[in-house]
């Protein structure tokens, strides 16, 4: 095999030219390009602001499936003839395909395409949303509801990782719009399906369905980038040859452990953590947001083998909390407007108080995850959001009416522990390949022990004819969230605690 190799890899929008050298072998010039360099930056620039305008789209679509119906939960039971336990079945369906359908989403990003998958999952929440009104029946219903779920379920577990492959010095402010944008979504379809409905005729049918228009919008962006198949799962990083910033010999990035790293030259780089800045790849000095993980030589394009996930402590630690965290949102979006109108509230207000609490995290959202990448330790933020979570429980407990605004407000700053756990799923993984691994398993595995939570809420406030004991039930559950968030917030990774 030749000493020198390049390979070039392109996608409909960028073309990188990427060489692996020799040691002591002078680097070769770049390779000219039709539009030069301004060309080739202003193609970089434009693909960016695609990417964030697809990224923001997806995440305002990720939850209006859910809020919009529990803002019109009520009619949507006495349309179909539900009971309370049904009604808390429909509530715990997007956990279940959350973690049916999320598991698979690492496989088939390695198959299609990460920007494939998400493009073929807005086409599933419009198609789903559109239909799911007008099927009849309760079990088309639900059939309607798992298909924009799937869609939303694969979509939830491709953000980290399209994140962390187009923007990997951005990683908390990147997680953080997004966040912005899912609670943006959340609050809107929560505030405004009421009205919309009233303004629609007052049928609950044709609020639910106008939302298929926002997926049907937020495909657009992917489309330009469906054929692009390659994604950060393969873990190129763990085998590119990289050059440190300052001019430093190239080593391929090794374990935090003391191990010896692979190195092409006596003096070794360790490879970067994930909240530090990356390392540069030889041949893309001069890569910008919005371009791809760098191509690698044609030898070294072999996938590493998968983490055994399931030996780390902080990636079940993760899952836990992910799953509490699940459960509290979930429960909030599906019952919290029917505990304010059973209060006496009207369905407007209730809706609004659901918006507040969803609203709360478009600036936390966006706050939180810059923090949390700055800490050595997440454990801190757990706690604050927890004890927000149970001061609200308390209030909802005591006067649900009477503080209701109040209450709205410290639930929504609770349910900011979503971005939190997403950003410390960024922050546990060195690698896209173990980010990708970590984020399917702590969602898949968060979203079935959450799967329990909101059917349990709807059977007991069916049986004991009050909001008491579902109260209750939530806020004691807070307290295992905030133990295992502090285990999740540790600094460490999946990659050292899958080796030993």
């Amino acid at each position: 095999m030749a000493s020198e190799e390049t390979r070039t890899k392109s996608s409909p929008h960028i073309r990188t030219t990427e060489s692996s050298a020799s040691p002591g072998t002078a680097e070769p010039a770049p390779t000219a390009t039709a539009g030069g360099p301004t060309g080739k930056s202003a193609t970089r620039a434009w693909t960016a602001r695609l990417l964030m305008v697809g990224i923001v789209l997806t995440a305002l679509n990720l939850r209006p499936a859910i809020t919009s119906l529990g803002a019109l939960l009520e009619e949507v039971r006495d349309g179909l003839g539900m009971s309370g336990g049904v009604a808390g079945l429909l509530t715990s369906v997007p956990p279940v395909c959350f973690a049916v359908f999320g598991i698979m989403a690492p496989r088939l990003a390695r198959r299609f395409g990460p920007a494939t998958v998400v493009c073929a999952g807005m086409a599933a929440i419009a198609t789903g949303l559109v239909i799911r009104p007008w099927v009849g029946g309760t079990a088309g219903f639900l059939a309607a509801s798992a298909l924009a779920l799937m869609g939303i379920a694969v979509s939830n577990v491709l953000m980290p990782v399209i994140v962390k492959r187009w923007f990997p010095d951005r990683v908390g402010s990147m997680t953080g719009l997004y966040s912005m944008a899912l609670a943006l979504g959340t609050s809107a379809a929560a505030a405004v399906t009421v009205p919309l409905t009233d303004a629609l005729g007052g049928n609950w049918r044709s609020g639910l369905g106008v939302w298929a228009a926002l997926a049907a919008v937020a495909v657009l962006p992917w489309i330009p980038f469906v054929r692009d198949r390659r994604g950060d799962t393969r873990g190129q990083e763990s085998h590119a040859r990289v050059r440190t910033a300052d001019g430093g010999p190239t080593t391929t990035p090794g374990p935090r452990n003391g191990d010896a790293p692979t190195t092409a030259t006596s003096t070794p780089t360790p490879g970067p953590r994930t909240e530090d800045a990356p390392a540069r790849t030889e041949g893309a000095r001069d890569t910008a947001p919005g371009a791809p993980a760098p191509a690698v030589p044609a030898h070294a394009d072999t996938a590493p083998p998968a983490l055994r996930i399931t030996r780390s402590p902080i990636a079940w630690a993760l899952a836990v909390f992910f799953g509490l965290q699940a459960t509290a949102a979930y429960i909030t979006m599906g019952w919290m407007a029917q505990i304010f109108r059973d209060a006496g509230l009207s369905a407007g207000t209730a809706g609004l108080l659901l918006a507040v609490t969803m609203v709360m995290g478009v600036p936390l959202a966006f706050v939180i995850p810059r923090l949390a990448t700055r800490l050595p330790h997440q454990g801190p933020i757990v706690i604050v959001l927890g004890l927000c979570g149970l001061a609200g429980y308390a209030g909802l407990y005591l006067a649900p009416a009477g503080g209701a605004w109040a209450w709205a407000v410290l639930l929504g700053i609770a349910n900011c522990a979503f971005p939190l756990a997403l950003t410390m799923v960024g922050m546990r993984a060195r690698t896209g390949a173990g980010v990708a691994q970590l984020s399917a398993f702590a969602q898949s595995a968060g979203y079935l022990i959450s799967v329990p939570g909101p059917l349990l809420v709807g059977v007991l406030y069916q049986s004991s004819g009050g909001w008491g004991l579902p109260i209750a039930l939530m806020a004691g559950l807070m307290v295992p969230q905030m133990a295992v968030g502090v285990l999740a917030g540790r600094n460490r990774t999946v990659e050292d605690e899958a080796a030993r």
